[in-house]
């Protein structure tokens, strides 16, 4: 009993520290006072860009949500926005501090001129005849909006529990969308136009115990966090992203000039350049579209085959197998192999059999490091009369195959793959007996190596090259 009530205390002492580390971490223990925003790391690109010739006269008239999402609820209709109202504000705000524009006030431009109103209705009741300066013109109109924002673009989690006692964590991320296009108010040309993305990560994590401890006694404890990215500082970030591409495509176009033209060569628009270049091979979701697998590939894999049929008491016996691939598309292998393997049950079923596949394997991530994957195919399994080199002819079955699996690349030649198979024969004599309403089937498990390389010993040409356009000489500006 005392081994036990040491147990459970150092279990609720643990939950506590636990309890104590997350209120310290994640939890305010006092009320805070005002400060200034928070800065992301895209202002402090915007603020790395070189300096302009002149600031340059601009207005936004209304830069808006233009998504018409609402909040997403589990109890509920709820009118809540989803995305901020004020995106004109938050451009406005970074036009300035970037440092090329000159932002002149639009969005309520009616409350600008009755204002002059009231002050030219004042100077004439004073007999003050000194005019009003001229309002500034903008030679830019900056247009666009927050064009998409997607919920719930990659989910997922894990969690345990064992007698009691368990954790799980939980993660969400959206997406927002920006775009923002310059246009010259002389003639209504759209000189540019630039789109930037932003995540926004939410998190779950919860620990507890639930567990008697003696009897009438419950013990329960729990402790957790959850985290929520700011919707208005990820609008924030992904609008001081578009600001900044606006400069450097701008300056790169010839629009807008540089102070001193050797900034053309600066930290600024040579990171700008090599993001947008990596930019061709990164998908939606973030990931880099690199190529990790050649054009053919060989493998050797051993593992376990179990019998499952008419008889009884199945044994797991040892499979080895040969395997040659070709790819046919970035996602999809043709794949022949050869498997050698014993079925065996308890006094009925003891044989040797060599079996031929041909499969079609579809990777899920084909360009992750570690991809899951799936095959399915065809082929026949021969069964030898006396020793692995007397297959019997007359005694071969048709059969198909499926497959699941994951491999892991540990270098750009190496991969190593793990996968449970399932085979279903065309017959249910392989066993020589026909009882039941299903054939005879094996199944088991298989891990092995692949080599991938070229056939021609080439090296392949990426399909990606050429397709960013022909960049300035940042040496020679």
């Amino acid at each position: 009993m005392w081994h036990s009530i040491r147990q459970h205390g150092l279990a609720v002492v643990w939950l506590r520290v636990l309890a104590g580390c997350g209120s310290y971490v994640s939890q305010p223990l006092e009320v805070q006072k005002a400060r200034l925003g928070p800065v992301t790391p895209e202002y402090e690109e915007l603020k790395s860009l070189p300096e302009p010739i002149e600031a340059i006269p601009v207005a936004v008239y209304k830069f808006r949500d233009q998504t018409g999402q609402y909040k997403p609820s589990e109890l509920g209709n709820n009118w809540s926005t989803a995305i901020t109202q004020g995106a004109t504000t938050i451009l406005n705000r970074v036009l300035e501090e970037s440092g090329w524009f000159q932002p002149i006030e639009r969005e309520n431009i009616s409350n600008l001129l009755n204002e002059r109103k009231i002050i030219r209705s004042s100077r004439e009741q004073y007999n003050d005849p000194s005019p009003l300066p001229p309002l500034l013109f903008a030679g830019i109109i900056l247009e666009g909006g927050i064009i998409s924002y997607e919920a719930n673009v990659l989910t997922g989690g894990a969690g345990i529990r064992y007698f009691g006692a368990g954790a799980s964590g939980q993660y969400r991320e959206d997406r927002i969308t920006v775009y923002l296009r310059a246009v010259s108010t002389k003639n209504g040309r759209i000189l540019k136009t630039v789109y930037t993305t932003k995540t926004l990560l939410s998190q779950m994590v919860d620990v507890g115990l639930f567990r008697y401890v003696e009897f009438k006694r419950l013990l329960e404890a729990e402790t957790g966090f959850t985290y929520n990215e700011p919707t208005e500082m990820a609008v924030t970030a992904a609008i001081e992203k578009a600001v900044y591409s606006l400069v450097v495509e701008g300056i790169l176009d010839g629009y807008w000039d540089l102070k001193n033209p050797a900034d053309l060569s600066s930290d600024a628009i040579v990171d700008y350049l090599n993001e947008k270049r990596e930019n061709v091979e990164i998908d939606y979701l973030g990931r880099k579209l690199e190529k990790r697998r050649d054009a053919v590939h060989v493998g050797v894999s051993t593992g376990t085959s179990i019998y499952e049929g008419d008889y009884p008491s199945a044994r797991p016996q040892p499979l080895g197998a040969i395997t040659l691939g070709a790819r046919l598309s970035e996602a999809t292998d043709l794949t022949a192999q050869i498997s050698h393997f014993n079925l065996l049950t308890d006094n009925f079923v003891d044989g040797n059999y060599t079996a031929g596949d041909l499969s079609l394997v579809v990777r899920l991530l084909p360009y992750d490091r570690f991809t899951p994957y799936f095959s399915l195919g065809g082929g026949a399994i021969f069964e030898h009369r006396n020793d692995l080199e007397d297959i019997d002819p007359s005694r071969w079955i048709g059969k198909v195959n499926a497959s699941l699996g994951g491999e892991y690349m540990v270098s750009p030649k190496f991969g190593v793959q793990v996968s449970g198979m399932y085979n279903y024969l065309f017959s249910d004599e392989l066993d020589g007996l026909d009882r039941g309403l299903l054939n005879d089937v094996y199944w088991g498990g298989q891990i092995g190596f692949k080599y991938y390389f070229n056939l021609l010993g080439k090296k392949e040409k990426d399909p990606n090259e050429g397709q960013v356009p022909d960049l300035p000489d940042l040496e020679n500006p």
